[in-house]
Parts: structure tokens; sequence; C-alpha cells
């Protein structure tokens, strides 16, 4: 039948990846200029024991997982994309085989061109050695950094000490200046007064003074 004109024209590129043994990744595009709000994907078994049609909407989603698939199985699929004013036509059909539990490399691919898990595995290999040369490297850069700040405190510590020792001296010889003044000071010799207590004289039989003081004193 005639796509309606103002539907949306059929998804391109269909595409599955990631093979497993019960899941696949199926990936399409969309031509440029067209309002796509959804899809919809009809999944078949060849052998036409099973069929599943999923569908979402209110998403710009270009890829859709696949669950719960046979192991060694051969599937169809298709899809449509899902405009404002319905749905287009589904896509050229796609035929793809699940794995086995024992497989790691998938067996078939899909008619878009081969897949294969021998990539991903070489990437991840490069992601863990960048991985361990990032670390090993932060962990150098750590242990210099603390050697670096153990030889700093050392240092300190010892113009802490070298300091301590010169001031030392200067305050031993500084101290006894102190006593040494005030033993001088104490050393100094007040004025000495004698005090002489004469008795008043009443009468010049009564005086111990001698004669001459007498003729002094008046009688």
């Amino acid at each position: 039948c005639p796509a309606h004109p103002d539907r949306p024209p059929s998804p391109v590129n269909v595409t599955v990846t990631q093979l497993k043994a019960n899941s696949a990744t199926v990936s399409w595009d969309v031509p440029e200029g067209d309002v796509v709000i959804g899809y919809a994907i009809l999944q078949q078994r060849q052998d036409g024991q099973m069929q599943r049609f999923i569908r979402e909407v209110n998403t710009t989603n270009r890829a859709c997982v696949l669950w719960d698939l046979a192991e060694d199985a051969d599937y169809i699929i298709q899809v449509q994309s899902i405009g404002l004013y319905g749905e287009s036509q589904a896509s050229k059909r796609v035929h793809f085989r699940t794995l086995k539990e024992t497989d790691r490399l998938p067996s078939n691919s899909s008619n878009q061109g081969d897949i294969t898990m021998e990539g991903l595995d070489k990437d991840r290999q490069l992601q863990t050695g960048e991985i361990i040369i990032i670390v090993a490297v932060l962990l150098m850069w750590a242990a210099v950094i603390a050697l670096f700040c153990r030889q700093y405190d050392i240092i300190k510590d010892n113009d802490s000490n070298n300091n301590k020792e010169k001031t030392k001296p200067s305050s031993e010889h500084s101290t006894p200046e102190r006593p040494s003044g005030g033993l001088l000071r104490s050393k100094k010799k007040s004025p000495s007064v004698n005090i002489i207590e004469v008795a008043p004289v009443w009468g010049c039989g009564q005086s111990q003074l001698p004669s001459r003081a007498c003729r002094a004193w008046p009688c």
C-alpha cells in the first residue's frame, strides 16, 4: 500500500548488534526532516513458534534491546517509525541468529553487516591497560610527594634545633649578670652612725664628766 503523505518514511540502516545467547540490540536511522515520536518493532522467530510486537512512543531512541530470546535460534525483525499522523511502512526484513551459551563469537549476523565481539574484547583490554597505567602513575606521584614532605620536615626540624643551640649560650651568659649586679650592690657599705648618749648634769657633784666639762657646764 502507498504510504500516507503525512506519515514518516520507513526507518533505514536497520542493524542488529551485541548478539548473545538470549539477547540482541537492534538500531536504525530516521531520515532527517521527519517528525518521529516513537517506534514499533516486529520480532518473529523464523520457525514461526513465537512472535512479539514492541511499541514505544514519546521517545527519540533509535535503538532497542531484544530480550528473552531463544538460544541458537533464527529471528526476523522489522522496524516502523511512529509520527504525529500514524506509523510508517515496515522496514526491510533483517535476519539474525542468536549464539550458543558456549560461543564467544557470533555465528551469523544481520543483513547490514557482520558483527563480532572480537573488537569489543580488544577495546576492553585496552581500557583495562590504560586504567592500570594511570593508577601506577598516580601511585608514583603520591610516593614522590610523600618523600618530599618527609625530607622537608627533617630539614625544618634541623633548622629549629640549630636555632635553639645558637640562642642557648647567650642566655646562659646573660642570666648570671643580674645576681652579680645584685651582689655588687649589696657589698656597698652604708654609712654607720654612732650615737653617744649624754646624761644631763644637774650638778657638778653628780656629774661623771671630767672637771673641765663641769667647769664648762653652768652649775
